[in-house]
């Protein structure tokens, strides 16, 4: 607010191209082409702009929340339509310059594969750290997770429906060993403000 007042997040437009967009260029230049976008907050005005993603040379399927699920009940909710293989999420509302076609297949014994970055100054104290073996931690030198990873189906088979909050999964499941990651080290923004969008849109 005030800028999603009548508009959704994700068709804020950054260099004249809404965020959601920016996203759906990057996955397809990767090969990635079929896509599930989670609705809730004026959600049928990206079904509108996006349709079935031909135009961006994608395929687009929607699921709608009626109520607000959080990222990983929305992740349950939208479990049907993401098949039984390991599936890439990534939010509509950053901007980064990773480059999807380099993500790797899920570790041995791990069933979520974070990307992590440097912490921005509205989050200093990061997340998670990495360690050595790839696995994270909830102590250490922490990182900012850029909300990009990939997941087995199997991290949400445990899950009911309903409002479920994706940190809350992570501090149980990082205990157990079975969340790795990896650090990026390029351009992240997470635009989380009026301020932020217009500095993307001035540089």
């Amino acid at each position: 607010m005030p800028l999603t007042e009548n508009l959704p997040k994700p068709l804020l437009l950054a260099h004249g191209v809404p965020l959601i967009e920016h996203r759906i260029v990057a996955l397809e230049k990767a090969g990635i082409t079929d896509i599930v976008i989670n609705l809730h907050y004026l959600g049928q005005q990206i079904k509108d702009y996006l349709g079935n993603g031909k135009r961006l040379g994608v395929n687009i399927k929607y699921i709608f929340e009626i109520d607000l699920l959080e990222t990983a009940g929305g992740i349950v909710n939208a479990l049907p339509l993401l098949g039984t293989e390991p599936f890439l999420i990534v939010p509509s509302d950053t901007l980064m310059d990773f480059d999807f076609s380099k993500i790797k297949p899920l570790p041995e014994g791990s069933q979520a594969h974070l990307v992590l970055v440097r912490n921005p100054e509205h989050h200093p104290e990061g997340d998670y750290a990495i360690m050595d073996d790839g696995k994270l931690s909830l102590d250490g030198e922490k990182l900012t997770y850029s909300a990009v990873a990939l997941y087995s189906p199997d991290y949400f088979t445990n899950l009911t429906p309903g409002r479920r909050l994706l940190r809350d999964l992570f501090e149980k499941t990082i205990e157990q060993g079975i969340v790795t990651g990896e650090f990026f080290d390029g351009y992240w923004i997470d635009v989380g403000t009026p301020e932020r969008l217009k500095e993307i849109n001035q540089s």
